[in-house]
């Protein structure tokens, strides 16, 4: 096939072409051109990978739970699943904390600049913090309840609720597993053919992807510099060393930390592994979405990287859902940046703190883009830093937000590898 026809070739096409546009049209003063006649055909190539995502997950998740042989194959695997999950995610925010105290972007940046950033971004950092008073009244155990839907039709009509859709799939999965072969069997050929359409559909929504992606990226370039590049350069002036930690923790642990498990923990080439990969993370980093993403991630997983489809359809949709390494990550540097910028000091037990909330929020992210903001002011809350330093991080935040969501998908993937490995379920592709 020729390197122009390879799907990874024509999405890093598009988004080059998508940057020079947007960047173009900003400095002529046409970004309105951009977000008005551009923009939109990335908008609707979001919405039919998330119009796909909720279907997927549970016609996937419960064929694949259901096509186990029984309770303690479900619990064994899920069991790897979610400590690899948790483990890279805690090994990411150990990775961050490290980063940002050893090169103290926080105290870099000018007073001045501080109080212009707080001025600039107040409105948006009082809307996150009101929305993260409302998690943070809540009773302890509120998760797990917001876990179980009290309406799964309702859970499953908006995107934001997919853990829900993933407690009922794999809930639903475990009742057919447990009924006669008889009795389960219309409703698995039900599913099992739904899962094939979608499949199916993921591969006519890709064609669309380098326009898809050029739109995203070109779109993604206007609003942040709202016809104005001055701002962006003195932001990145302000923000530079800040990102660079940022981008420099994301950076070594998807390059070190996930090539060191494939290698030790499965029995894929790193490289051949990772070129399969690419489709998958660009497309996490024009989207900044695990969930609009997902679709895309099974099929490369099953199709391409030869994981099983019982690991592929139980490992991944769960891993968008509660794997969050790179906004983990994020969340560790952005927290201690902000107390250093505000003259604070952490000490190890504020920092152990850190780790301990920053996993235990990544399960409850949700796979939207900059969802993490919120989740960032709990913990901020939780080390006695002002949650209205937020403000001092959000001129640059989608822009990591797109960098930290390969980190997301990525570590998806490995997880669901490393798996499939341990329990003997790498399908042997036939050679290209």
């Amino acid at each position: 096939m020729p390197w122009y026809k390879k799907l990874h070739w024509q999405i890093i096409i598009g988004l080059i072409l998508g940057v020079g546009f947007g960047i173009a049209t900003t400095l002529s003063g046409y970004g309105w051109f951009t977000d008005d006649w551009i923009m939109p055909f990335g908008t609707i190539f979001i919405n039919l990978l998330k119009l796909i995502a909720v279907p997927l997950i549970l016609a996937s998740l419960i064929t694949g739970v259901a096509s186990l042989s029984d309770l303690k194959k479900l619990s064994r695997i899920g069991g790897k699943t979610v400590a690899l999950y948790l483990g890279t995610t805690a090994f990411a925010i150990v990775i961050g904390l490290v980063v940002v105290n050893v090169l103290q972007p926080g105290h870099t940046v000018p007073p001045e600049m501080r109080e212009k950033l707080q001025s600039m971004y107040e409105t948006e950092a009082n809307s996150k913090s009101e929305a993260a008073a409302q998690q943070a009244d809540r009773g302890p155990l509120q998760a797990f309840v917001d876990i179980v839907p009290e309406n799964f039709i309702g859970a499953a009509g908006n995107n934001r609720n997919m853990l829900q859709v993933v407690f009922f799939a794999i809930f639903a999965g475990i009742g057919l597993l447990m009924l006669p072969k008889e009795g389960s069997a219309p409703l698995l050929a039900f599913f099992s053919s739904l899962n094939d359409l979608i499949i199916k559909l993921v591969e006519i929504i890709m064609l669309f992807a380098p326009y898809g992606v050029f739109a995203l990226i070109a779109g993604t370039i206007t609003s942040i510099a709202q016809d104005n590049v001055a701002q962006v350069l003195e932001l990145l002036s302000a923000l530079g060393y800040y990102s660079f930690a940022v981008v420099f923790g994301l950076v070594f642990h998807t390059v070190l930390t996930f090539p060191l498990m494939i290698y030790f923990l499965t029995p894929f080439k790193v490289k051949e592994f990772f070129t399969k990969l690419l489709p998958v993370q660009l497309l996490g980093f024009s989207t900044s979405s695990s969930g609009a993403t997902l679709p895309v991630t099974m099929e490369i997983a099953e199709k391409e990287i030869g994981i099983s489809e019982e690991i592929s359809s139980f490992a991944l949709p769960l891993g968008a859902t509660i794997n969050m390494n790179g906004t983990a990550l994020y969340q560790a540097v952005a927290a201690v940046f902000i107390a250093q910028t505000l003259g604070m000091e952490l000490d190890l037990a504020a920092q152990a703190t850190i780790v301990l909330t920053a996993t235990l929020a990544a399960i409850g992210t949700a796979s939207v883009p900059s969802a993490g903001i919120i989740t960032l002011v709990v913990i901020l809350e939780s080390i006695g830093v002002p949650s209205a330093g937020i403000a001092l991080i959000f001129g640059v935040d989608r822009i990591l937000d797109m960098i930290r969501t390969v980190t997301n998908v990525t570590g998806d993937v490995v997880v669901a590898a490393v798996v499939a490995s341990s329990e003997g379920q790498i399908v042997q592709l036939p050679a290209k």
